[in-house]
């Protein structure tokens, strides 16, 4: 399954898929996750790749309601009454993480906090369901960089934050418990994420949310 470039990547669609009554927000949440990583990765100047963060952030967070209108996903968050999303700042500083010289422990706290965060809905969450977000973003990255140093170094990084113990995963996590065991899967293993949704990875996904429930 090919990923879209105007929505969430085919395995997030998938995850948005176990969120029940949520699904709507959560693909929404998804794809400006997938928004803010094909901006990232368009970057050659860090000066403009951080320009174009803040535009995000004054938009999401502008309670007027002006900036940003006209833009089909900003209407769209705001329409949903997820303008600006729970961990938003955090979520976007983590993206900045990897503009020029990038800090994996900044962008995987950031990024992958920030967005379980977000899934959640919560301003108050327990601190390892941030890890368990580091985790998986640590493990999408090693996915899509082209270094395989990098790639390396981010399961290495993933492997030394797994959680310790069994935390309870409300049901409405759902969809966050999954992304989480798909990455440990991996990162126990010492591999990297496969590049977008392989027939393997789909078949561990509904083994997982089939355990996961």
């Amino acid at each position: 399954m090919a990923d879209n470039d105007e929505g969430p990547t085919a395995v997030a669609s998938l995850l948005s898929a176990y969120a029940g009554r949520d699904a709507a927000r959560h693909r929404l949440l998804w794809t400006l996750d997938a928004r803010l990583a094909r901006l990232v990765a368009s970057t050659t100047e860090p000066m403009i790749g951080q320009i174009r963060l803040a535009w995000w952030s004054d938009a999401l967070t502008d309670e007027s309601g002006v900036k940003g209108r006209g833009e089909p996903l900003v209407d769209a968050l705001r329409e949903a009454g997820i303008a600006p999303p729970t961990g938003l700042s955090d979520w976007l500083d983590g993206w900045e993480s990897l503009i020029g010289e990038p800090d994996l422990v900044g962008y995987a706290v950031g990024r992958g906090g920030g967005l379980f965060r977000s899934l959640a809905g919560e301003d108050d969450v327990p601190d390892w369901l941030i890890d368990a977000g580091a985790v998986w973003a640590l493990w999408d990255l090693s996915g899509h960089v082209s270094d395989v140093a990098t790639a390396s170094q981010a399961v290495a990084m993933g492997r030394d934050r797994l959680l310790s113990g069994q935390p309870h995963w409300p049901r409405k996590w759902r969809p966050m418990r999954i992304a989480y065991t798909l990455a440990c899967h991996d990162i126990m293993r010492g591999r990297p994420a496969p590049h977008g949704l392989t027939l393997r990875l789909y078949m561990r996904l509904v083994r997982t949310a089939l355990m996961a429930r």
